[in-house]
C-alpha cells in the first residue's frame, strides 16, 4: 500500500496534551491486571480452533478460572488472508465454524473471548487484514462476535518505520536536520536570525548536534532495550526569539530533509506550550533523501506564518508524530468501538512494544500497552513447548522485560493502565522451577497482566507449573484493589533504585508495594545466575520513604511495634519487633516474597 500523509490530529491527542491525564473516546478505567490465555507463545500461528477448544477445556478443568485466568485470546494466525467484502473472515482450515460460534463456546463455559489486529495495513504474520481504513467495520465485526478482549499490534504501520515497515516512513516521524531560523515582520523592516547549534535550546537527549545541524528531533524508538523509559523521550530544538511587537511574522526554517532514523521531513512548530500548531506537515523537499548519514540533498527552506508577542517568545521546532499518529491510530479504533456499543467494557491492549514511549500517553485509550519488543521469538506449536530465557541480550528473557518495567511504576495505576512486560513464558523450555517462581513474582509485584503462554495440555493439577501460576498469595498482589505497582527501593548496584535502568542483572533487588488492606508486600529478588550470600536488610523508614505516600493508614503501619511477616511463596509466618526485614542466602534467579502486616499494639 502506497504511503499517504497521516491525518490531522485532534488536539486532545497532541504532545501536549499527553500529561492532562483524560483518557479520550469514552474510554472506561479502574480495571485491574486482566488474566487468561493467549495462543502466541504456545502455537504461534499454527493456533486452530479445535486448539483454542482445548485451551478452554483445559481451564475449565484445571479451575484456572477460579483464580482470574479468564481471557482466552486468539493471537496472530487466525484470519483468512484477505478480507470478504472488506470484512474479516475466520481461516476456514483452521477456524471452521468461525468466530462468533468460538466466542460463544468460550463465553459458555464462562470465560471471556479476545482477539487481536493491527494499526497496520498488515498482520505481523503478512496477512492483508490490518485495520488501517477498516476500524469501524472492524469493531462492529468484533462487537457483533462479542469480544471481550482486543490485542493491537503495530506492524506494516503506515507512519512509522515500524516493523516490516518500508524504512523511508522515517520522514512522518522526525523533524529534517535545522541550520537555523530566521524572524521577520511582514514590511521586512525587522529581521533577525538564529543558528540552530550556536542560538538553539534542545530538549531531552535525542536530538544532537551534526556538523552545522540539529538532527533527531523526534522521538526514541522504544522496541529494544536501548534508552531509560524514565525522562524526557522526545526533542525539541527551542529559540527564544524577540518581536519589536504583537503580530503575525515570517518564520523561514533552513534545513536539509532525511528519510532515516533521526532525519525526516515532517515539520510541526509552535510558539510557547500549548496546542496550536503554526505548522505541522510535510516540508519542501525537491530531492530523494539518502537512507542514511547526511541527507545527500541540496540545504531547503520554508516560510511558515506565526504570531509572536512583543519581546521574548519561545519557539519549539519539534515533530511527535511518531507518538501522536499512533495514538490516533489507536484512538480511532477506540472510537470504532464506542460508536458501535457505547456501553461496551473491552479490554484494549497496545501492543506497539514500546517504539512509541506508550508509557507517555497509553493511558489515554488503553488498558495495557506493551514496554518492549517480544519476550521470547521463539514460540511453541502443537507438540513443542517453545524457548524461554532468563537472560538475553535483546528483549527475549524474563530479565531484559523485568529491567524495563521495574522503573515504570510511576506510569501505572487504576487511573492509566499497566505496563505490560508480554506474557509469561512459564511452562516453556529454558525456565527451571526456581526461575518460573520468580517470573511469576516479578510479574506480580509489577502488576503486569497475567496472560499465562503455554500448551496448558501439559499441565496437571498439583504440577509444578500449576503450583506456580495458581499461587493465591502472589495473585492477590496483582489483582489487588490498591492498584499500585511495587517500587524498587533498594538495588545493590549503586544506582538510584526507583528510576535507574540496570541491565546487569548480577545483583539483588528489592521491591516494595504497598496493599488494599494496610499491608506491604517486599520481593529480595536475585535478579542473577548465580548464587549469593548476600543478606539484605531493609528497615521501615527506608519503605517510608519510597512509598509511603502511597499506602493505605499509613500511620498504622509505621507506628506499629512489631509485624506479622508472612513468606508467600511457603506460607511460613514470623513475627518482627524491630522493623527490620531481611533476608539472605539467595539461590541463583529466586526470590523471597513477604507480605507484611502490622500488629494491633
Amino acid at each position: 500500500m502506497e504511503n499517504t500523509k497521516p491525518g490531522r490530529i485532534k488536539k486532545e491527542l497532541l504532545f501536549d496534551s499527553f500529561k492532562n491525564g483524560e483518557a479520550v473516546a469514552n474510554k472506561k478505567k479502574g480495571h485491574l491486571p486482566p488474566m487468561g490465555w493467549n495462543s502466541w507463545n504456545a502455537f504461534g500461528s499454527g493456533n486452530t480452533e479445535a486448539l483454542t477448544k482445548a485451551m478452554v477445556d483445559k481451564i475449565v478443568e484445571l479451575g484456572l478460572y477460579e483464580y482470574g485466568y479468564k481471557y482466552i485470546v486468539l493471537d496472530d494466525g487466525c484470519y483468512k488472508a484477505n478480507r470478504v467484502d472488506g470484512h474479516l473472515r475466520s481461516d476456514e482450515v483452521k477456524f471452521p465454524s468461525g468466530f462468533k460460534a468460538l466466542s460463544d463456546y468460550v463465553h459458555e463455559n464462562g470465560l471471556k473471548f479476545g482477539m487481536y489486529n493491527d494499526i497496520g495495513t498488515k498482520l505481523c504474520s503478512g496477512l492483508e487484514v490490518g485495520t488501517a481504513g477498516f476500524e469501524e467495520v472492524d469493531t462492529k465485526d468484533y462487537i457483533d462476535w462479542n469480544i471481550d478482549f482486543i490485542k493491537v499490534d503495530n506492524c506494516y504501520y503506515q507512519w512509522d518505520n515500524a516493523t516490516f515497515s518500508d524504512q523511508k516512513n522515517a520522514r512522518f516521524t522526525f523533524a529534517p536536520m535545522i541550520r537555523s531560523v530566521e524572524i521577520s515582520s511582514s514590511d521586512k523592516s525587522y529581521t533577525k536570525k538564529y543558528e540552530a547549534v550556536k542560538d538553539g535550546i534542545i530538549t531531552g537527549t535525542r536530538a544532537y548536534v551534526e556538523r552545522e545541524y540539529v538532527t533527531g528531533i523526534g522521538t526514541y524508538d522504544g522496541t529494544g532495550p536501548d534508552a531509560s523509559p524514565v525522562g524526557d523521550m522526545s526533542s525539541e530544538l527551542h529559540f527564544e526569539v524577540e518581536a519589536p511587537s504583537d503580530g503575525e511574522y515570517d518564520l523561514k526554517v533552513c534545513y536539509r530533509a532525511g528519510c532515516s532514523e533521526g532525519k525526516g521531513e515532517w515539520l510541526q512548530v509552535a510558539v510557547g506550550n500549548g496546542n496550536e500548531l503554526f505548522y505541522d506537515d510535510l516540508v519542501n523537499v525537491k530531492e530523494e533523501p539518502a537512507l542514511s548519514g547526511i541527507p545527500d540533498v541540496s540545504e531547503d527552506s520554508i516560510i511558515i506564518k506565526v504570531v509572536l508577542a512583543k519581546g521574548k517568545n519561545l519557539l519549539r521546532l519539534m515533530n511527535h508524530r511518531r507518538q501522536e499518529n499512533t495514538l490516533m491510530s489507536y484512538a480511532t479504533i477506540q472510537e470504532g468501538f464506542m460508536k458501535a456499543a457505547p456501553d461496551n467494557d473491552i479490554i484494549f491492549s497496545i501492543c506497539e512494544w514500546g517504539k512509541t514511549q506508550p508509557q507517555n500517553w497509553g493511558y489515554k485509550v488503553g488498558d495495557t500497552w506493551r514496554i518492549l519488543n517480544d519476550i521470547t521469538f521463539q514460540v511453541g506449536s502443537d507438540g513443542d513447548k517453545g524457548q524461554a530465557s532468563w537472560e538475553g541480550a535483546y528483549t527475549t528473557s524474563v530479565t531484559a522485560q523485568y529491567n524495563k518495567a521495574v522503573i515504570m511504576d510511576e506510569f501505572a495505576g487504576l487511573d492509566k493502565g499497566w505496563n505490560d512486560p508480554d506474557m509469561l513464558m512459564i511452562g516453556m523450555n529454558g525456565l527451571n522451577e526456581t526461575m518460573c517462581k520468580t517470573h511469576m513474582t516479578m510479574w506480580c509485584m509489577l502488576n503486569a497482566p497475567l496472560f499465562l503462554g503455554m500448551d496448558l495440555r501439559n499441565v496437571n493439577k498439583g504440577d509444578e507449573v500449576f503450583n506456580i501460576i495458581t499461587n493465591k498469595n502472589l495473585i492477590a498482589l496483582n489483582q489487588d484493589s490498591l492498584g499500585v505497582q511495587a517500587k524498587r527501593i533498594y538495588t545493590t548496584k549503586a544506582y538510584t533504585p526507583d528510576t535507574a535502568y540496570i541491565r546487569d542483572n548480577d545483583r539483588i533487588d528489592v521491591l516494595a508495594k504497598p496493599l488494599g488492606d494496610g499491608s506491604i508486600a517486599l520481593s529480595f529478588v536475585n535478579v542473577g545466575m548465580g548464587d549469593r550470600g548476600d543478606v539484605i536488610e531493609i528497615d521501615k523508614e527506608t519503605i517510608k520513604e519510597y512509598i509511603g505516600r502511597k499506602m493505605v493508614n499509613a500511620d498504622k503501619f509505621f507506628g506499629a511495634a512489631s509485624y506479622e511477616v508472612t513468606d508467600l511463596w511457603s506460607g511460613e509466618k514470623s513475627v518482627v519487633t524491630d522493623g527490620i526485614f531481611k533476608a539472605g542466602g539467595f539461590k541463583a534467579c529466586d526470590n523471597v516474597t513477604v507480605k507484611i502486616t502490622p500488629c494491633e499494639n
